[in-house]
C-alpha cells in the first residue's frame, strides 16, 4: 500500500511514516493541503491520510478540490477536531473515514485496510503456482515452508503476484514502492528481485521472477 500523508506537525508525521513502513506500506509526507494535491496529481497513491488544520491549504479545502477533480482515492481525515459537526463536514466533503487525535495505531491501520479493500475481496491471500502470499501476515509460502517478507520485498511480491505473466516496468516498482521523488537508483529494484528469487528457490517454488531486457519483470511458471 502506498500512502500520502498530509500532516504539518513534523514529529507526528515522522512517527506515522515509521508506523506505516513497519506495517509494510510506503509513505510520502507533505505538510499542507496544496502540497498534497500536487503530489496526488504527480503520483499514484492507494490512500491519503490528511490532517484538517494545516497552513497554506487546510485538509477540508484540499479534500473538496480533490473530489471536484473527480478523484476517488480513499481519504482518511486524521484530526484533533472532534465535534460532531466537524465529523459531518469531513464526511460530507468526501472523506471515507474520520479519525480523531489522539488515536490508537491499531484503529488507524484497520481503517486504512477497510477503506482500501476492494468490495469483492474475500481472501487476504494471493496465489500463483504453489506459492501463496498472505497480505495479512506478509508471509510468502509454499508447501515446503515460508518466509515473512520485509517491507519492500512484500510490496514487490504483491505487485508481481497481483498480475502474473504481466511485465511490470522497473519504473513502476520505483514509483509505487519508493515514490516518484526518491533518490534511490533503479538498481535497487534488481537487488530486491534478487532477494525474492533466492527465497523462491529456497521454498522450492514452481514459479520464478523473469526479467525482460529493458522492459521489466514478471512472475512466470517454471517450465
Amino acid at each position: 500500500m502506498r500512502i500520502l500523508l498530509a500532516e504539518d506537525e513534523a514529529p507526528l508525521a515522522r512517527a506515522l511514516v515509521k508506523i506505516f513502513e513497519k506495517n509494510h506500506c510506503s509513505a510520502d509526507a507533505v505538510s499542507n493541503g496544496r502540497e498534497a494535491l500536487e503530489y496526488l496529481e504527480a503520483g499514484n497513491y492507494d490512500v491519503v491520510v490528511m490532517d484538517v488544520m494545516m497552513p497554506v491549504m487546510d485538509g477540508i479545502t484540499a479534500l473538496k478540490q480533490l473530489r471536484a477533480a473527480g478523484s476517488t482515492v480513499p481519504v482518511l481525515l486524521l484530526t484533533a477536531k472532534a465535534e460532531i459537526d466537524d465529523r459531518v463536514l469531513g464526511l460530507d466533503s468526501g472523506a471515507n473515514y474520520y479519525l480523531t487525535k489522539p488515536f490508537d495505531t491499531k484503529e488507524l491501520l484497520a481503517a486504512l485496510r477497510a477503506i482500501t479493500r476492494p468490495q469483492t475481496q474475500v481472501d487476504t491471500k494471493l496465489t500463483f503456482g504453489n506459492v501463496a502470499l498472505d497480505r495479512s501476515t506478509f508471509t510468502l509460502s509454499t508447501p515446503t515452508g515460508s518466509y515473512r517478507l520485509a517491507n519492500k520485498e512484500f510490496q514487490m511480491m504483491e505487485l508481481l503476484m497481483s498480475s502474473p505473466h504481466h511485465v511490470i516496468p522497473t519504473e513502476r516498482f520505483m514509483e509505487k514502492i519508493w515514490g516518484f521523488d526518491t533518490e534511490a537508483e533503479t538498481s535497487v529494484v534488481w537487488a530486491y528481485i534478487s532477494y525474492l528469487r533466492k527465497k523462491l528457490t529456497a521454498l522450492k517454488a514452481n514459479v520464478t521472477i523473469r526479467s525482460s531486457r529493458n522492459l521489466g519483470y514478471s512472475l512466470e511458471e517454471v517450465s
